[in-house]
């Protein structure tokens, strides 16, 4: 008997996932059900309560015996169970029994991709309550979609619910076939792995399913004679293309088009189809067009790693070879300006070149702009990719508002809609080049495997021989390999897995090495890291993000110098590596998405640029590329890698703050412009073509129209209860100073109202830190498996620690890492990243959240943000010694110089002026890092401040008062005053200074301004007096938004209605 129990569960649950994957929906029914009656010794007729102990069987018999649906019970209340029982005292555990019951509520939103493909979007509810002695740590369930007759499974997942998420909603996103002629329905069917009984069915009905438009035919790659680089027709142009004698195909057909003519045009083929020289025509036709004053060229990159390597290769072919001026924006909206001014060939992420763009009126130079290039359009359809639709848009506008033509040159991968993204951008039918996935100069071999474990780490651990054996097969001739991996803890993993099947195979001389040991030894030796050190040797590099540059450089020089074959990448590095190969792997096309606590899929975008890297044109005839994936999404990827994919909208999510921007620029002053602002955009495009992915259930006129209009109305009511902006009689539309703030700072609506509903005249340090951190801005922090209890000990060993942190909160992840830098805590991995992100945001966050502060006039609370700003640029609380801003001082050293016998040396000041040899005598170091102290004391600013209330003879009560002041730098022999000295922030920073003019008895801020300052700067501060004569105290301050410790501060008097002058100055 108990050999047939044993054997039964495992027996049953094999045929179950035979039948499973056969796409058999009842028969896969019958069998779960099957394997959970084997392994709860029950029959399925039976009342599911009977899975719970602890029932008497007389009851469960009685219960049996009443003909309610099991449904119906959720009703009963614990009194009508004890009634029905005729047994009072049992109606409470019943009814609690009832309700651990496992039961999940399901909704679904549907929308077509193509018109063969539907993605569901499915929310799981969990709707029971969770004991940890019934239902341990997780809940296993199956998710199968069937189809219109129940007969065929169109999708199955395994799903874990897990005790920690117990009260969050759940999103599953997958993708289903669809038919023609439509059917009515499908069903979403989640049955519990354990439970019998557990089921929830949810109908998906189609009847008011729209698909979308056919898509027209790809572009024809047309048999031309390749062209030579003598067609340019300019000896310096040809010089620039030494390496090849001809354009490749794609390059020759779109060749007369951008360099002969000024039309706008779209490129879209596949990565590693040389897309970016013919963005190179559209350039060179500029240059020759115009005198080099002229000359204005934007390059729009997604990514940053995007806009880096752009920028590295541009400066080197156009800086060196043609004499521009090549920039790269730095986000700082002063220095940025500075750039635009000087630029030809500005570089930009879309988001900094929206945070530019946006005052276009007031600023001239981004009206002149003559050539707009966006790389890698398709990414409009992906994560960020509103705001590269919101700035393509607003350049298309200014283009037909100002009297400059803009020329627009987008590149993109082959896509299925390619002629809407042409129309949106200008582009004429002989201007749209849309070639197919196939069209490659390097032909492409792909092998699409599925590995069916439905364990996650398990899985990645499947894959790890098929992709070494994928190596040995498809690399034979010693060429070189790049292996995608999800995240960096795989990337280290995979390397030493295939170092020792490479070992096992042939321990004698490594496999993957292809130069001699001794050659490489050098190199390796330089390493810090010692497991990369030992695959090195192996002739297996890797790569991720927290590899410290100097070994991300030596691994790409050995794999580019062809010293090693393979190397392992985290597959975010995709975008911005300059590494190609002869075969690409991706193993696995999942990663962990922290926000949803779930497995996603990697976007097609990024599987196609791994794709594009197995392209090595004057090397190859032909490149490979093995993709490794979850056996149930091989369809889908078989479906969108060999055909070209579209790309939809996704700006109705994120209007508020780009209706927010324009409203303040004052390109929308009423709900009609704001309107006619979308009909530039690539939703309206869309609109039309795929209704019901953009929720609209009619394509006529009048559908269209009421669908912008119910957006319109919804996102200004939203801006309008935020206090973002106003509107009068219903139509006209103006900002308010909360609206000017969000996009003056290129802060979200959201942020800017928790800023204004939290701050408080009372808030204290720890207050600020928490608001500062609440921000919507942090929302996108990742937070990664295993995260939790390194954040924990983090916050609970900070100044100020919380009450039982949540800490699979991004906030309090921001919060921890903020505080973490002010303590100089050191921080490696991935926790270093995001804590670059953290800081790069709160420049920003504390700038704005000042303004707030200023709009309310509460003096010390500014001055409080200002001394946070210092910090966060500094690395240090504003308690420690001032001397931890220096280069290589620490706490020990900085506390010898304030013991210091003679004099205490607590400032940069005291440091200065002491005399050389003291000085040498209390630090004690080498003379390079004297060099660096003495580099940084020379940079510290040192500014003489002058200031006077001007006509106060004859001030009276309630006027309007004039301070003005004169500031001056001392250069110390420089010519300009360069960027912000600090090691701790994570780019170059210009020094910014706020002047505040206050009343300490009221905690009163009156006046503020922002000065940047060079050399010398006069500025006037306007504030009111109060309407009661007498002489009044006032205080004058100067604040530095990154340096501690030169602050100035000025007390002056003003006598208001006195006969005498009441401008008394003291220090």
């Amino acid at each position: 008997m108990v050999y047939i129990t044993q054997s039964a569960g495992r027996l049953v649950r094999a045929l179950y996932e035979i039948v499973l994957k056969r796409g058999w929906a009842q028969l896969a029914e019958k069998a779960l059900n099957l394997s959970k009656m084997v392994s709860k010794r029950m029959w399925s007729v039976q009342t599911p309560l009977r899975q719970f102990h602890g029932i008497p069987n007389e009851f469960l018999m009685k219960l049996e015996k009443k003909d309610l649906v099991w449904e119906r019970y959720y009703d009963l209340s614990s009194q009508e169970l004890g009634e029905l029982i005729h047994s009072p005292k049992m109606g409470r555990p019943l009814h609690k029994f009832i309700h651990q019951f496992p039961k999940l509520t399901l909704s679904a939103h549907v929308q077509p991709i193509t018109r063969t493909v539907l993605r569901v979007e499915l929310t799981v509810t969990p709707d029971f309550l969770w004991d940890d002695k019934i239902h341990k740590y997780v809940e296993p369930f199956w998710i199968i979609v069937e189809d219109n007759d129940g007969e065929k499974i169109l999708h199955h997942e395994y799903f874990l619910l897990k005790k920690q998420y117990i009260d969050k909603d759940h999103t599953l996103n997958f993708t289903v076939p669809i038919f023609e002629p439509l059917p009515a329905q499908y069903f979403v069917r989640v049955v519990s792995d354990k439970w019998l009984g557990s089921q929830t069915v949810l109908p998906v009905s189609f009847r008011h399913l729209i698909l979308p438009e056919k898509y027209p035919p790809p572009t024809e790659l047309l048999d031309l004679q390749p062209l030579p680089v003598t067609a340019l027709r300019n000896p310096n142009y040809e010089k620039l293309y030494q390496d090849f004698k001809h354009f490749n195909p794609v390059q020759t057909q779109v060749f007369t088009v951008l360099y002969n003519t000024n039309d706008n045009v779209l490129v879209a083929a596949p990565t590693g189809s040389g897309k970016t020289i013919c963005a190179e025509f559209a350039i060179l036709r500029n240059h020759q067009e115009g005198p080099d004053a002229t000359m204005c060229v934007v390059y729009i990159a997604p990514l940053e790693a995007i806009a880096k390597k752009q920028f590295s290769i541009w400066e080197r072919k156009f800086g060196k070879g043609l004499g521009l001026r090549v920039v790269e924006l730095t986000g700082e909206t002063a220095l940025d300006l500075k750039l635009l001014e000087r630029g030809q060939i500005i570089i930009s992420t879309p988001e900094k070149w929206d945070a530019l763009s946006r005052r276009w009126k007031q600023r001239k130079y981004v009206q002149q702009v003559s050539l707009f290039i966006v790389d890698e359009l398709h990414l409009i359809g992906g994560q960020g990719g509103q705001v590269l639709e919101v700035i393509v848009s607003r350049m298309r506008y200014i283009s037909s508002q100002v009297n400059n033509k803009i020329r627009i040159v987008a590149l993109s991968t082959s896509l299925a809609n390619a002629k809407d993204l042409g129309e949106w951008i200008g582009a004429s039918s002989h201007g749209l080049f849309n070639f197919p996935p196939v069209v490659r100069p390097v032909p492409l071999e792909i092998h699409i495997q599925g590995v069916d474990v439905s364990s996650f780490e398990a899985r990645m651990q499947a894959m790890t021989k098929p992709t070494y054996t994928a190596i040995v097969q498809h690399a034979k001739n010693k060429e070189p390999a790049i292996v995608f991996v999800p995240t960096r803890k795989h990337v280290r993993l995979t390397a030493v897995d295939l170092m020792s099947y490479s070992h096992m195979v042939n321990p004698q001389s490594p496999d993957f090495l292809l130069g001699k040991q001794e050659e490489l030894e050098p190199f390796v030796s330089q390493i810090r890291e010692e497991t990369l050190k030992e695959t090195l040797r192996h002739g297996i590099g890797y790569l991720h993000e927290g590899l410290s540059s100097l070994d991300q450089e030596i691994v790409t020089q050995l794999f580019e110098a062809g010293r090693i074959q393979a190397c392992v990448m985290s597959s975010s590095l995709c975008w911005g590596t300059p590494l190609t190969a002869h075969l690409v792997v991706v193993m696995g096309t999942q990663y962990y998405d922290g926000r949803e606590n779930s497995h996603s899929d990697y976007p097609v975008s990024d599987l196609l640029q791994m794709m594009g890297l197995a392209s090595r044109p004057l090397l190859d005839n032909a490149g490979k590329c093995v993709i490794f994936c979850h056996a149930p999404r091989k369809e889908y990827y078989k479906k969108f890698l060999y055909e070209a994919f579209p790309v939809e909208s996704h700006l109705q999510h994120f209007l508020h703050d780009n209706f927010n921007a324009e409203v303040v620029a004052g390109v929308i002053e009423n709900k009609h412009d704001a309107v006619d602002y979308l009909t530039w955009t690539f939703m309206y495009r869309r609109l039309p073509q795929n209704p019901n992915y953009y929720n609209l259930q009619g394509v006529s006129h009048r559908h269209l129209s009421d669908h912008l209009s119910e957006l319109v109305e919804n996102t200004v009511s939203d801006l309008e209860a935020s206090k973002c902006i106003a509107t009068e009689d219903e139509m006209e539309l103006s900002p308010l100073n909360l609206g000017m703030i969000a996009s003056y700072h290129y802060i979200s609506y959201t942020t800017i109202e928790r800023f204004s509903s939290l701050l408080s005249s009372e808030t204290k340090m720890k207050g600020l830190l928490e608001i500062l951190t609440s921000a919507s801005e942090y929302d996108m922090i990742p937070i990664r498996p295993g995260e939790e209890d390194t954040v924990r000990r983090l916050i609970n060993h900070q100044r100020f620690s919380f009450e039982n942190p949540k800490c699979t909160d991004p906030h309090v992840k921001a919060n921890a890492l903020l505080q973490a830098h002010f303590s100089r805590q050191n921080i490696d991995g991935n926790l270093a990243i995001d804590q670059r992100d953290v800081l790069l945001s709160a420049t920003r966050l504390l700038q704005a959240m000042v303004d707030v502060i200023s709009s309310n006039g509460w003096l010390n609370l500014a001055l409080l943000a200002m001394e946070v700003s210092q910090m966060v640029t500094q690395g240090m609380w504003e308690r420690d010694s001032m001397l931890l801003q220096l280069p290589h001082l620490t706490k020990d050293l900085a506390r010898r110089c304030q013991e210091n016998p003679g004099k205490n040396i607590e400032t940069v000041v005291d440091l200065v002026e002491m005399e050389d040899k003291e000085r040498q005598e209390l630090l004690k170091m080498p003379d390079a890092q004297l060099v660096d102290i003495a580099r940084f004391c020379n940079r510290f600013p040192n500014i003489d401040l002058t200031y006077e209330v001007v006509g106060s003879e004859e001030v009276t009560p309630g006027k309007e008062v004039t301070l003005q002041v004169v500031l001056e730098r001392d250069m110390e022999g420089r010519t300009e005053v360069g960027p912000v000295d600090s090691l701790r922030y994570p780019k170059t920073k210009e020094e910014g200074w706020w002047l505040v003019v206050g009343d300490t008895k009221t905690n009163q801020l009156l006046a503020i301004k922002r000065v940047s300052l060079q050399q010398k700067a006069k500025v006037k501060l306007d504030f009111t007096v109060p309407s009661e004569a007498g002489e009044k105290s006032y205080t004058l301050y100067f604040m530095c938004d990154s340096y501690l410790g030169c602050d100035q501060e000025y007390s002056f008097s003003v006598d208001v209605k006195g006969s005498g002058a009441g401008d008394h100055m003291e220090e």
